[in-house]
């Protein structure tokens, strides 16, 4: 009995013309609306990067790139949603029609923006004006899209009736407890994530703090790299990095330098005028400097002191200590045809009262006793 009923019942089923009338509207408004709507994504992409080639601005670029990046799969499903729509349903299959619309369109909205991070940061690390750290990017890229996914799930977890805000709660106290036990380590991320943001050094940077002194050679997530300029690799945290004073001589434009040189004191007073501005006419002989000043400073304790400020219009070291060198040699050679010695350090021992103890040089005792010796 129950065999011929169910027979009866699928020859019901099988044989239903509203059924089959339906299914055949639903298939083929699927297939048309499918069509149109990858019809009008491939014209808008196509618009789009016309424009993005008549104009600098990337957002065109990275809005036709996502469009053409559209899921074909949830287009067929949006497709196939909308061709329900002409046929009548229960009540039932319209509330989960619902439930599928939003659910396909916070998938497809996530998907955009997930496609839209990831472009917007590759476009970040191939500009060649910008030097930008990697691991930031990648840091802020995972936080970003990690922050977009979430978002998606639980908006469809409440959308479809489930209370999130115990899910919320627990999740939560789970990110404070977690974070307790790794602190020390979300610490150096965040301390990268501010290099990466801040920028007070970046790749190739030559930095000094306490007696460390190197060029940048790598920013990670947990540490900064340093080559020293005695060729070791120095690691360091980037927590105890960023509270350092760090000076930064990669991005000085120019050096102010002082530098001081002595006379002798038996220099006369008409020769002593004359340096500042000997010393004035070699600066400005000489290449990428800018002279300062010149001065006659101090009476020091065995020379006369002169101090002298100029300004080297490039950062590079050499280049500095080229222009010093070449000041120097032509300062002697200034001094020397003026007559005007350099000085050096003189001691005087002033002897005053009693008579001078008897002062025997060591050769001369040697002799006499072997004299002596030669008596005996």
């Amino acid at each position: 009995m129950e065999n011929w009923l169910t027979s009866r019942n699928f020859y019901r089923v099988l044989f239903n013309e509203t059924l089959w009338i339906n299914s055949a509207i639903v298939i083929i408004g699927t297939l048309v609306i499918y069509t149109v709507l990858r019809t009008a994504i491939s014209f808008f992409s196509k618009r789009i990067a016309r424009l993005s080639e008549q104009h600098t601005s990337k957002f065109y670029g990275i809005a036709g790139e996502i469009l053409r990046n559209t899921s074909q799969t949830l287009l067929l499903i949006f497709s196939a949603l909308i061709a329900v729509k002409f046929i009548d349903l229960p009540t039932g299959w319209r509330s989960a029609i619902s439930h599928g619309w939003f659910i396909a369109l916070m998938a497809q909205l996530t998907l955009w923006l997930d496609g839209s991070i990831r472009l917007w940061l590759s476009n970040m690390l191939r500009e060649p004006t910008h030097v930008r750290n990697p691991v930031t990017t990648v840091i802020l890229g995972f936080l970003l899209r990690a922050f977009v996914w979430a978002m998606m799930m639980l908006a469809i977890l409440s959308n479809m009736g489930i209370n999130i805000t115990a899910l919320v709660a627990s999740l939560g106290v789970g990110g404070i407890a977690i974070a307790l036990a790794v602190q020390t380590v979300l610490s150096d991320v965040l301390a990268s994530l501010s290099i990466g943001f801040d920028k007070p050094f970046e790749h190739g940077d030559f930095v000094v703090f306490n007696d460390i002194a190197g060029t940048i050679e790598h920013i990670g997530l947990k540490t900064t790299r340093i080559r020293s300029l005695s060729g070791e690799q120095i690691v360091c945290s980037n927590t105890i990095l960023l509270q350092q004073t760090i000076h930064n001589y990669k991005r000085m434009q120019q050096r102010r330098i002082v530098f001081k040189f002595g006379i002798n004191y038996q220099t006369p007073a008409e020769k002593v005028r004359q340096i500042g501005g000997v010393v004035k006419e070699i600066i400005q002989q000489v290449p990428k400097t800018r002279f300062d000043r010149a001065h006659f400073l101090s009476f020091d304790e065995s020379q006369l002191t002169f101090e002298v400020v100029y300004i080297v219009l490039d950062a590079d070291y050499n280049i500095y200590m080229d222009i010093q060198q070449e000041i120097n040699l032509q300062l002697m050679e200034r001094m020397a045809e003026m007559n005007i010695r350099f000085a050096f350090p003189i001691r005087r021992i002033e002897f005053t009262g009693g008579t001078l103890p008897e002062v025997s040089i060591a050769g001369n005792a040697s002799n006499e006793e072997e004299r002596q010796r030669a008596n005996a």
